[in-house]
């Protein structure tokens, strides 16, 4: 068992230029996503009529002022963004022992909001097979968590076994398992396995309902209405727990574990007085009938992922030391490599170095498997 001290349960891996010409099916040749140039000459994705620039990554050295949307290509990148022994590398700069990898949520949505079940079903799949292979590299420091299609409830409890055979440490929903616009009991066979196979589920920001046409923008993102997506990750979070609690999801299914990912914490004790508060007072005319306060499933079948949240760690008694687990969102722009151990220290003053460690290390670690 390696000795880990700071285990990040939110990473990501930029897709390699050759993923979709290995991994998908021949069949699908003509709709997978290829590379093409932006209008700044960056390397782009084209998804179906769709131009999708790399984005904000890290490179090192680059200000925030200095920050593009278009213009990044491969090769300006350090090949650890897209490969896996070379990301090893910038973990160890990093001081990252350990880290679990999510899908590139740009590409999964090009797939899930196409009415082609076969083609969406086979984009998932690829990409899957190729996280798996990523990660095989190292196992003790690299987590899968695999992208679950949203075609119905059976095919994502399907593909969500595959994933438990194949080692995943997680699964992450875009979209409810069955596909529609709302929780219901149509998602209940998905639950089911997941809890069954103790796997955990991810909700990545948000979600976004299948098979509904993107409203796309155009590529040279910016201005006011960015800024406030930015600002906002957390804010669709609240209603996604306060939804499958008062649904009575964790009573059906008690051993689910939900996680939140990229949300923060310091906005949970606030919530979780509200929908206690509310519970209480209009339970009866509603008529929701839990087993436990609704805050008790926070505690039980919820975690949440923070990247720079000082307010939430140094309450974290409120919100609770088992539910929430620290992140870098690397390679994204908002991480802080190579400094995320400063990053760590300065949130971590004042704090009980107990309670910081199950933050910065112990959670995600035994949720995951990579310590007991």
């Amino acid at each position: 068992m390696k000795d880990y001290k700071v285990i990040d349960c939110d990473q990501h891996v930029i897709e390699p230029p050759e993923l979709w010409e290995e991994w998908l099916p021949k069949e699908f040749a003509d709709r997978a996503p290829r590379l093409v140039k932006d209008e700044d000459g960056g390397d782009a994705w084209l998804l179906g009529e769709h131009k999708e620039a790399i984005g904000l990554v890290a490179a090192k050295g680059v200000s925030p002022k200095d920050l593009k949307w278009t213009g990044t290509r491969y090769a300006d990148l350090h090949p650890g963004i897209f490969r896996s022994a070379e990301r090893l590398e910038l973990m160890d700069e990093d001081g990252i022992d350990a880290a679990v990898f999510f899908p590139p949520q740009r590409t999964m949505i090009y797939f899930m909001t196409l009415k082609d079940a076969e083609f969406h079903l086979a984009g998932m799949r690829a990409y899957n097979d190729f996280i798996s292979d990523w990660v095989s590299v190292d196992r003790s420091r690299l987590g899968a968590i695999w992208q679950m299609p949203a075609t119905g409830a059976d095919d994502a409890a399907a593909e969500l076994r595959r994933a438990a055979a194949a080692g995943a440490v997680g699964v992450g929903l875009a979209s409810w398992p069955s596909g529609e616009m709302v929780l219901s009991a149509a998602d209940d066979p998905f639950w089911a396995v997941a809890d069954e196979l103790k796997m955990p589920v991810h909700v990545h920001i948000g979600l976004t309902p299948a098979r509904q046409p993107v409203k796309r923008v155009a590529a040279r993102k910016g201005g006011a209405a960015q800024l406030v997506l930015l600002a906002g990750t957390m804010s669709r979070m609240p209603l996604i727990i306060a939804e499958m609690i008062f649904n009575e999801v964790f009573d059906r299914f008690p051993g689910l574990v939900m996680v939140g990912g990229e949300v923060g914490a310091g906005w949970v004790p606030y919530l979780l007085s509200e929908m206690d508060d509310r519970y209480r007072r209009n339970r009866y005319w509603c008529d929701v009938n839990l087993e436990l306060e609704p805050s008790e499933y926070f505690q039980r079948n919820w975690k949440v992922g923070f990247l720079r949240d000082p307010y939430g760690v140094r309450n974290c008694r409120d919100v609770g030391v088992e539910n929430m687990m620290w992140c870098s969102d690397f390679p994204h722009h908002i991480n802080d490599w190579p400094n995320s151990g400063q990053l760590i220290a300065e949130m971590s003053k004042g704090v009980d170095a107990d309670d910081a460690r199950k933050l910065f290390c112990e959670n995600a670690g035994r949720l995951y498997g990579f310590t007991t």
